[in-house]
């Protein structure tokens, strides 16, 4: 019924209008569910497969 996107870090879904929507200067766009996948990407530069709680399945 809603049109989703993936969180880029977690792979979680995300409805769209909700979420974090990131717009790099290229044009590419990443989705976040929540604050803690946005930092833990962009500022912390961490590996998602080496995270228990953001794999990806």
């Amino acid at each position: 019924m809603y049109t989703t996107k993936k969180c880029s870090f977690c792979g979680k879904e995300v409805r769209l209008g909700q979420g974090i929507l990131f717009v790099k200067n290229d044009g590419t766009t990443k989705s976040y569910c929540s604050s803690k996948c946005r930092v833990n990407d962009l500022k912390l530069k961490r590996d998602p497969r080496k995270l228990k709680w953001a794999r990806r399945k």
